[in-house]
């Protein structure tokens, strides 16, 4: 029998922590003298009447301790609890709930695909929460990514397991301990790019703001012109730096402050992650010096950024990329795929799996004319599990069918095939912004029916958590035993 009460537990320790944060927004919009004040007071009051009330009644006697089964819980529940919490103030602009809740889980799972417009009018304190909900939403992808992923071998994430000192099926203290560390340094880069971006010429709000949405790569905005609307190069560029940032693992940073700094560079995930970006930013660059006759300079920001943007997941954008021509859009659907490092904030496959699916053809290639041939497939100078690559190659046939079947349920809403298949790849891969008139950078996604914007909550959740981390619970053996 499955026991929830640890569960239960955590979802409302959680609702609790919430709570607090709906503090803050509340007192920016009192500081501005905004009434939503009072929306975010009465929520944080309920949510954390609930959520005090769950805690003590699922208290644990033996301490927190999660068995696999319990952590699938924790990570599936606990995105749609702080999404559902999360959506009621927004309820305070007048929108439904579809919406809100939409709004809500884009910002959680740090997609960054958005169904508000007038984004330079709305309260400071919604354009604040959203924020701070991508950035919550950062910190807890990057614990789930390195902490529980690994131990439930989900999509070759196994091959990234760190935690030494419990290697069973139990969730110590220890690593609750890593916990802390991640998000002193997920702190430290956030206040370090508010920081630039304030030297370099955005209000201190709006530095705050787009530091919580770049290091989380999450991409909201407080405009609608996105980061169109700041035209100094310089933030674009201290964008690039810290989009990528926050597309690195943080365990690396760990490492780094340890003593060992080359790791960073010395990591292949990270050299074949860098080296995408600059290559790909070159190229495109190039090609639009030569097509759209601008400055190389200005197209190298320009493609530096947007590049560096979509690969992240972030969803920040400087211009309507779908204007670049056939051959633009094309690389920029090509690049949502891709994604950022493993124990990152990014979304989307991610670079070790692009990397040792490449090592897998590679032998299979070798062995059609050499049979007996034994090839030993590596990964930063390690064997690589034999398990691992069942588990890329299970991740990528999930993947890819839940793309087919999202696609073909938005296509029955009547959305052109354009919109249906990016919006379903935007939201798997959390990137933000999809392809086409509507919902392309220059777009969102209020246009929308209510039926397809539920879809795409799904998705974003579905993406969020790897996909066969929702699966196996549809699985009957997971309750039964």
């Amino acid at each position: 029998m499955l026991n929830i009460r640890p569960v239960v537990h955590l979802l409302g320790l959680l609702a609790c922590f919430v709570s607090v944060l709906m503090c803050v927004p509340a007192l920016a919009d009192a500081i501005y003298h905004n009434k939503d004040w009072e929306s975010f007071t009465a929520a944080a009051l309920i949510t954390g009447f609930i959520g005090i009330a769950l805690a003590i009644a699922a208290w644990p006697k033996d301490g927190i301790k999660l068995n696999l089964r319990q952590a699938f819980l924790v990570t599936a529940l606990g995105w749609v609890t702080v999404a559902a919490i999360a959506a009621i103030p927004f309820l305070g602009l007048g929108i439904s709930l579809t919406d809100a809740l939409f709004e809500s889980m884009s910002g959680i799972t740090t997609t960054g695909s958005t169904i508000l417009t007038g984004l330079d009018h709305l309260p400071p304190g919604i354009l604040l929460w959203r924020a701070i909900l991508q950035w919550l939403g950062g910190i807890g992808i990057i614990a789930m990514a390195i902490l529980m992923l690994p131990l439930m071998r989900v999509g070759g994430m196994q091959l990234f397991k760190i935690e030494s000192s419990d290697t069973g099926e139990k969730f110590s203290a220890s690593a609750f301990q890593m916990v802390i560390y991640l998000m002193a340094f997920y702190t430290l880069l956030t206040v370090l790019c508010a920081l630039l971006y304030f030297i370099f010429g955005m209000s201190l709000f709006d530095a705050v703001t787009h530091a919580m949405a770049t290091v989380s790569t999450g991409g909201y905005s407080t405009h609608d012109a996105s980061f169109g609307f700041f035209k100094n190069p310089a933030l674009h560029w201290v964008a690039t730096a810290f989009m990528a940032a926050g597309a690195i693992p943080f365990y690396l940073y760990i490492k780094a402050a340890r003593g060992s700094p080359g790791q960073i560079f010395s990591d292949e995930q990270v050299c074949g992650f860098i080296t995408l970006l600059v290559v790909v930013s070159l190229g495109l660059a190039g090609w639009m010096t030569w097509e759209r006759g601008i400055s190389f300079p200005e197209a190298l920001t320009l493609t530096a950024f947007n590049v560096t943007s979509v690969v992240t997941t972030t969803g920040f954008a400087t211009d309507d990329y779908t204007t670049w021509g056939p051959g633009g859009v094309g690389v920029f659907l090509a690049l949502m795929y891709i994604g950022g490092c493993s124990g990152s904030t990014s979304g989307a496959i991610k670079i070790y799996r692009h990397q040792i699916l490449y090592k897998l053809v590679r032998a299979h290639v070798k062995r059609l004319f050499s049979p007996n041939r034994v090839i030993q497939l590596t990964y930063n100078g390690a064997p690589v599990p034999d398990d691992v690559p069942y588990s890329i190659l299970a991740f990528l046939a999930v993947f890819v069918a839940t793309i087919a079947v999202f696609t073909v349920a938005l296509s029955f809403l009547e959305l052109d095939i354009l919109t249906a298949y990016s919006a379903t790849v935007t939201a798997i891969t959390n990137v933000g912004p999809g392809l086409g008139p509507i919902i392309g950078p220059a777009g969102n996604f209020q246009p929308l029916p209510d039926a397809a914007k539920w879809i795409l909550t799904l998705a974003m959740l579905a993406g969020r958590l790897e996909v066969l981390a929702l699966l196996v619970m549809f699985d009957r053996d997971f309750w039964r035993y």
